[in-house]
């Protein structure tokens, strides 16, 4: 696992498309129970190089009902984005994680990975991959019907302070959803 990751934090694959140049983060551990699959870096977590060190981020610790030890901890949560460096800045946000991080490196980190258990897909750029043709048409059908993915799967929203327009109008996932995935979380850190 150790070489698997010098590789990733290495690599250039996307450079020429990258505004602020090469910074892939990420934390995995080939212990991680839980595997997080995110969107890709935002800015700050670009410039701080720690995973989810944001809003956003904090949001989702929240969601979980974890510490940030047990949130950074690589044996508890491996922190996998779709897009491993920042893609910079689109017009209402930004832009969409850079699909070579996927193929080039998810199939092998997740094989290292053996005794996950459970895999968050935060964002419909994660759901889209992982669940493909059984990926719902919006995010919120997606996220609304988490229960036929799991046990392996548990589709989220993104945590984002711009999605807070969607939690106002979607109660059920912090009433309903949220409870069960702190229970899940709680059994395997």
């Amino acid at each position: 696992m150790e070489n698997l990751l010098e590789e990733i934090l290495g690599c250039t694959i996307c450079k020429d498309f990258l505004p602020l140049g090469v910074n892939p983060v990420l934390s995995a551990h080939e212990s991680s129970k839980i595997l997080l699959i995110g969107q890709a870096p935002g800015l700050k977590v670009h410039q701080s190089g720690i995973p989810w060190d944001d809003m956003s981020g904090k949001r989702l610790r929240q969601w979980l009902n974890v510490s940030n030890e047990t949130f950074y901890d690589a044996k508890n949560i491996a922190l996998i984005p779709m897009g491993f460096c920042y893609p910079g800045k689109g017009k209402t946000g930004d832009l969409p994680p850079r699909k070579e991080c996927a193929e080039a490196w998810h199939k092998q980190l997740l094989s290292k990975m053996e005794e996950a258990e459970l895999v968050l897909l935060v964002g419909q750029y994660a759901q889209k991959y992982y669940l493909q043709k059984n990926a719902k048409k919006t995010l919120t059908e997606t996220v609304s019907n988490y229960k036929s993915y799991l046990p392996k799967f548990f589709p989220l929203p993104h945590p984002s302070p711009r999605n807070r327009f969607w939690l106002r109008k979607n109660p059920w996932f912090e009433k309903d959803v949220i409870p069960e995935l702190q229970k899940r979380i709680a059994r395997l850190v």
